[in-house]
């Protein structure tokens, strides 16, 4: 019978230099503990294993030296909210960011990602496996089980799910034990599960899905690549239409469906990408970098830092240029 802490966690985990720890400091004894060897980083990684049915994992750990990490998967889907991070995954690419719903779907596929040095990873998620979506939820609901992909692509990325992120931030805060813990954990998983399905139904009844022409494709191609070239300035949604070919309102909607982010937040994306660059190669001042990556309120950039990292400009370069 396959196992998903020696499948899907402890691999990964030796591979990005974690040992198993029998202290587990703040977390529940109830789960496995991880810590990041002394000479590589500092902190730990909790999992709470059930079967091959599902995992709930706490990280709070920080590496001295960026991490570039290649992890051949297995198939299973996850969700996850970061509360500080820095980086990026690839195939495809996406800028980890926290203040969002973060899915991410295995596929028996190669899962490659880079995290920046010194920058605290602290996040609460949750691992479902194929036995978990595809055959006990199958079996137990026969009529209603409908694919859980789906609703997870939905909600990945998305800032309004208050209701999710505050079962994960029970979860990471229980301390209970025993049968009481078993229950607990499975509870929070079907809890966290049936919220992610009611939020992707009530999303596409006010947002249905169309296909998108392969004309809209090369009008969102060009979009794209007008905003990376441009990110740094102002840019008018009515130019962007323009540059697509496309009504306003259209554009939002298939620049949204296409990319699984408003057009504000792709630019917002970007900027921050910037600017974590900026503030660790070069010694500009905040409201030189600020103003280089397109705000001329400081404040305001700060203020957007914080909510994509967890950390404000000022702290994100004294940690980035700590050494070990």
């Amino acid at each position: 019978m396959k196992d998903i802490l020696t499948e899907l966690h402890t691999p990964c985990l030796m591979q990005c230099g974690f040992y198993r720890d029998d202290d587990h400091g703040p977390y529940n004894r109830e789960g496995v503990c991880f810590s990041v060897l002394p000479e590589k980083g500092q902190g730990r990684y909790w999992t709470y294993t059930r079967d091959n049915l599902f995992s709930i994992s706490i990280q709070d750990f920080v590496f001295y030296e960026d991490l570039f990490l290649e992890f051949q998967q297995p198939k299973y889907l996850s969700f996850n909210y970061y509360d500080s991070v820095s980086g990026e995954e690839f195939n495809p690419y996406k800028r980890l960011s926290c203040g969002c719903i973060r899915v991410h779907i295995g596929y028996n596929n190669l899962y490659r990602a880079s995290y920046r040095k010194n920058i605290p990873i602290r996040s609460t998620a949750i691992e479902i496996m194929p036995e978990y979506y595809e055959d006990y939820l199958k079996s137990k609901y026969p009529v209603e089980y409908k694919d859980l992909r789906s609703s997870f692509i939905t909600v990945d990325g998305m800032t309004n799910f208050a209701e999710l992120v505050f079962v994960l931030r029970q979860i990471r805060n229980f301390r209970g034990t025993g049968i009481a813990a078993k229950l607990y954990y499975e509870g929070k998983v079907a809890e966290a599960v049936s919220l992610i399905v009611e939020k992707a139904k009530a999303h596409k009844k006010t947002h249905p899905t169309k296909s998108i022409s392969q004309q809209d494709l090369d009008g969102l191609t060009a979009v794209t690549a007008y905003i990376d070239d441009h990110f740094a300035s102002e840019i008018h949604l009515e130019h962007l239409a323009r540059i697509a070919c496309m009504g306003l309102t259209k554009l939002k909607y298939t620049f949204k469906q296409a990319n699984q982010c408003t057009i504000t937040a792709y630019i917002q994306n970007k900027r921050m990408n910037h600017a974590e660059q900026l503030l660790t190669s070069t010694d500009l001042h905040i409201n030189q970098i600020a103003y280089i990556v397109g705000y001329h309120n400081s404040s305001r950039f700060s203020q957007l830092f914080r909510k994509s990292t967890g950390l404000l400009p000022n702290e994100y370069r004294r940690l980035t240029v700590i050494t070990k």
